[in-house]
């Protein structure tokens, strides 16, 4: 039987409100190409919302509120011309964020800070014990976002963002962070590059996006030599390699590092449904994924760990898995069905295979090694 545990839970409506407009998919409409939604939209955070709450779930849930960050915590991690870009964009009728697929409307500047703000919320009720673990329902997501460039979506960093405003408050010294959106978190790997106590782990579909980042060979430089893993997984790979990575790299990473506090960014777009990704990941992997890591987090660090909300662009299929990973996190089981699972949950695809082992291999070495580093 799973432990029960005290889960924080943010969720706030203004997150729905923010607007990345009429394209087709990631394509501005136009000429021949037929308005329609983007994928980034609310749909699949709001349906995972209105399920925790029908599932009863949100009952046995903390819910933690909101409040946007400030422009000084933007500022530790992003530049002035970055934020000023934003702001003055959200101010006017909206832009982009900077790579041209961005797409946001007016006053996403205020619910971007409250996302960055929902995370940093989250962590700080679990460093105070008013929860066990928490888990943040943020929009817009943030772990594409450079310091000087919004990219994938992505306006400002809300885990770094989170992270820098801890620490500049004395609260932590070493963040971990497990990435296992679908795409590759470049953004924490590039503001925390040289930076050697703050882990990043990131497990993405091999040159999905952005496509020259998120390579084995990339470990960070400097004082952070070391402290970057990146393991790009082929597309195909599901529950099984996902549970590998895991077991033979994050943990072992994690154990060695040694942190005060463990962050995931928890994108759902590895799920077998996604329009984005091309993996097989089912919501009971997820869940796999969730319960390994919160062990991992008993073991080192008193079980403080706060989950971010990322991508994930399955309406239908979201919902599900967020569930599954936050009945992981509180020990409730809702007895909800994931009706996805009648097409994917026998699928070939889930085992672990040869040519996946050989990846995660070169990045377990990795996490080998850091023991050596930080030891």
């Amino acid at each position: 039987m799973n432990q029960r545990r005290r889960t924080g839970y943010v969720w706030d409506e203004r997150y729905a409100w923010h607007d990345t407009g009429t394209h087709a998919g990631i394509f501005p409409s136009g000429g021949y190409v037929q308005p329609y939604h983007n994928f980034e939209s609310p749909e699949s955070k709001a349906r995972m919302a209105a399920l925790v709450e029908v599932s009863g779930l949100i009952d046995s849930l903390v819910r933690i509120p909101a409040r946007p960050v400030t422009e000084e915590d933007l500022l530790r991690v992003h530049t002035q011309r970055h934020v000023d870009s934003i702001r003055e964009q959200s101010e006017a009728s909206g832009g982009d964020a900077g790579d041209g697929f961005s797409p946001f409307g007016r006053g996403s500047y205020e619910i971007a800070k409250l996302a960055a703000g929902g995370t940093l919320a989250a962590a700080e009720a679990v460093l105070d014990g008013t929860v066990d673990n928490a888990y943040a329902l943020v929009r817009p997501p943030g772990h594409h976002a450079e310091p000087d460039l919004g990219r994938g979506y992505c306006l400002f960093s809300n885990v770094s963002v989170a992270i820098q405003a801890l620490r500049a408050a004395g609260r932590v010294q070493r963040v971990a962070i497990f990435d296992y959106d679908v795409h590759h978190g470049n953004g924490a790997q590039k503001i925390f590059w040289d930076d050697p106590n703050v882990l990043t782990i990131s497990v993405h579909q091999d040159r999905l996006f952005p496509v020259d980042s998120g390579l084995v060979d990339e470990q960070g430089e400097g004082a952070g030599a070391g402290t970057n893993i990146n393991i790009p997984l082929p597309a195909g790979s599901g529950d099984g390699a996902y549970w590998s990575v895991v077991d033979e790299v994050a943990v072992p990473a994690i154990r060695a590092f040694a942190p005060d506090l463990i962050m995931v960014s928890s994108g759902f777009d590895p799920s077998a449904f996604d329009p984005l990704g091309r993996m097989s990941v089912t919501s009971g992997g997820f869940k796999g994924m969730a319960e390994r890591l919160l062990a991992v987090a008993d073991e080192v660090c008193g079980g403080k760990i706060v989950f971010s909300h990322e991508g994930g662009y399955s309406p239908v299929h979201v919902p599900f898995c967020g569930l599954a990973v936050l009945e992981a996190l509180s020990g409730v089981e809702t007895g909800v069905e994931d009706p996805v699972n009648i097409s994917v949950g026998d699928s070939p695809t889930r085992a672990l295979t040869a040519w996946q082992t050989e990846t995660i291999e070169r990045s377990a070495q990795l996490a080998r090694a850091l023991g050596m580093i930080v030891g």
